[in-house]
């Protein structure tokens, strides 16, 4: 959730060394730096939950995952955004200790504020990522995934998961209940009764 920015440019290297000693997080966006602010029980949940379901999964791959706290850079459009979970598989990316430029795919947990951005502005931008074959919304409070996966024309088709499906994601070749995202996660329809 982005809080406030700055009003001045700072470059991409300042906004780099900056964030190795800021006690908050900041997104950078052609020269500015966005504040994050902090995230719900719900969302920190399903964001660890998915993290540790990818982790295990690709354990003793060549492939890394990547929560919350690491940046991924958008060179050819000069942005860096934290997403909530990240999987690169591409060595390239080994090289650099502070952002990963080529993941295969990218989540968020959506929230009240941010939902807008990441589905709009904060997606497209992601496009711009050559490596990305699948950016993964999902919602906090209710079991809805959705899947937006590149297909061999370039295009992004909607994979829709709810209540008792399994989530399929082909670019790291993972499927598990969606239950189990929102394990320890209470949910707006649990409330309903």
């Amino acid at each position: 959730m982005v809080i406030s920015q700055s009003e001045y440019y700072i470059s991409p290297e300042e906004y780099l060394e900056g964030e190795k000693v800021s006690e908050i997080k900041h997104e950078y966006i052609d020269g500015r730096v966005y504040a994050m602010a902090g995230a719900s029980d719900a969302h920190v949940t399903v964001s660890m939950n998915v993290a540790m379901l990818l982790r295990n999964h690709l354990r003793g791959s060549s492939c890394r995952v990547y929560m919350l706290d690491m940046k991924a850079q958008i060179d050819v459009i000069n942005r860096y955004f934290y997403p909530d979970v990240m999987v690169t598989c591409d060595i390239r990316d080994r090289e650099s200790e502070f952002f990963k430029s080529h993941p295969c795919l990218i989540i968020e947990v959506l929230s009240e504020s941010t939902e807008g951005y990441d589905r709009g502005k904060k997606f497209a931008s992601y496009r711009h990522l050559e490596s990305l074959q699948e950016y993964v919304i999902i919602s906090p409070d209710r079991m809805s995934v959705e899947c937006f996966r590149r297909n061999e024309e370039g295009h992004w088709v909607l994979y829709p998961y709810e209540k008792e499906q399994e989530v399929y994601l082909t670019s790291v070749d993972f499927c598990c209940a969606i239950a189990a995202i929102y394990e320890d996660v209470l949910l707006v329809e649990d409330n309903i009764s």
